[in-house]
């Protein structure tokens, strides 16, 4: 390994080069105390921009042959191209230091994993969606993170997040250890015609004048036993972010290319059944403007058409990163059937709050022309993107900031 971007690098390689005694100790020593990954000033020497190097550590009783570094949506794009090559890290010669710097803007956040090789490298490079899946099944996050890491659904290893120092804050996504924690909301199991709902309820739930706000998310099983959204709400609410809310967390992972697809049936089921039952059982709001769905990826298509379909009971949608290009290949429906939905129809008296990720190649167009769609129609719509990807790492603080924005207005 001959030319190195980052100088903290370059230190280690002229220390070990020059034989000095503890070099490569000293190294890590220092990458514990600062974290990793090593954030340093471009070397382009552009403000908005970071050299951001990865560091991984080999196992010497099982040194790996390779090590790939998997960093959300910065692999996926080259994955999807079929070369993963440049995602291979590379060693420091004469040491167990596998590294590999990218140049990103200083308002970027990511989860990422590192995938430590012990067979061929084409093996390890191979593309299809049946080895990156295996692949993904066997990364493993880093050890030397300061970060909290982000959980994983499905028994999978969880992610570490890098944040860069311009990202958007994040204050309600994980609990702050300075303080007494604020006072803990109930999570309650339920089924309700045979569908699994995860149920949060506001601390100091009871009989109240006033109906409570009512949150409904799609995927709730990854939102509530994977990512806690429960203490984030709990959070928000002892900080005035949020006014008491009932949140309602549908399981729809094991069942999302029905019901995450613009289905008439599952919304109706959302409005006709479920904020009925929470109504009559927790004193859910029956209000459309203090009723609100939120979703990622397929299920932020369908909470936007959720509202609209069903104005009368959803006035509020999230959609993070929403699937927006569907359906493909359906000529009777016709591709971004959605957006056209909007932009030929009734205007519904709802608000939509839409964030996506300038990383998402394959959702960004997608997204901006439904914006557009909305605001030449004169909707009520909140639009922001994000320096990021697919991703539960970014969408946990837009989700926050989504409710803070559309709940806490109307819930005054």
């Amino acid at each position: 390994m001959t030319a190195l971007p980052s100088p903290v690098l370059n230190a280690l390689r002229d220390g070990v080069r020059a034989r000095i005694p503890g070099a490569e100790a000293e190294f890590w020593l220092r990458a514990e105390r600062r974290s990793t990954p090593l954030v340093e000033p471009d070397p382009e020497g552009d403000p908005a921009y970071r050299l951001v190097t990865f560091l991984w550590r080999d196992d010497p009783d099982r040194p790996a042959s390779d090590v790939l570094l998997l960093v959300h949506t910065v692999t996926d794009r080259d994955r999807h191209s079929g070369d993963l090559t440049r995602h291979l890290m590379r060693r420091v010669d004469g040491t167990d230091v596998w590294a590999l710097s990218h140049r990103l803007r200083a308002d970027h956040r990511a989860s990422y994993q590192f995938l430590p090789g012990h067979g061929t490298r084409e093996e390890l490079l191979r593309t299809d969606r049946v080895s990156w899946r295996a692949a993904l099944d066997r990364a493993l996050p880093d050890p030397l993170s300061g970060a909290a890491v982000l959980p994983a659904h499905g028994g999978r290893e969880p992610a570490s997040v890098l944040s860069l120092p311009d990202a958007p804050p994040q204050p309600y996504v994980d609990a702050d250890g300075d303080g007494p924690p604020p006072p803990r909301g109930r999570t309650l199991e339920r089924e309700v015609a045979g569908r699994r709902v995860t149920v949060h309820l506001p601390p100091g739930h009871g009989p109240s004048a006033t109906p409570y706000t009512v949150a409904v998310l799609l995927d709730g099983e990854m939102w509530g036993p994977v990512l806690d959204v429960g203490g984030m709400l709990d959070r928000m609410h002892a900080q005035g972010a949020l006014p008491p809310t009932v949140a309602l967390l549908v399981d729809t992972m094991d069942r999302r290319m029905d019901d995450l697809s613009c289905n008439g049936a599952f919304v109706d089921w959302l409005a006709d059944i479920l904020l009925p039952w929470a109504e009559a059982e927790f004193g859910a709001t029956a209000r459309p403007e203090r009723t609100l769905v939120a979703g990622q990826s397929a299920g932020g298509l369908t909470a936007a058409f959720a509202a609209h379909r069903r104005p009368d009971r959803f006035g509020l949608a999230v959609s993070q990163s929403g699937s927006f290009w569907w359906p493909e290949n359906d000529p009777e429906r016709g591709e971004e059937w959605l957006t056209r939905q909007y932009a030929s129809g009734e205007r519904r008296p709802v608000r939509l709050y839409l964030e996506v990720g300038l990383q998402e190649w394959m959702l960004l167009a997608e997204n901006r022309r439904l914006r557009n769609v909305l605001r030449a129609r004169g909707y009520d719509v909140v639009y922001r993107e994000f320096n990021g990807g697919h991703d539960y790492a970014c969408w946990r603080g837009g989700l926050a900031d989504a409710l803070s924005v559309l709940l806490g207005r109307a819930g005054d």
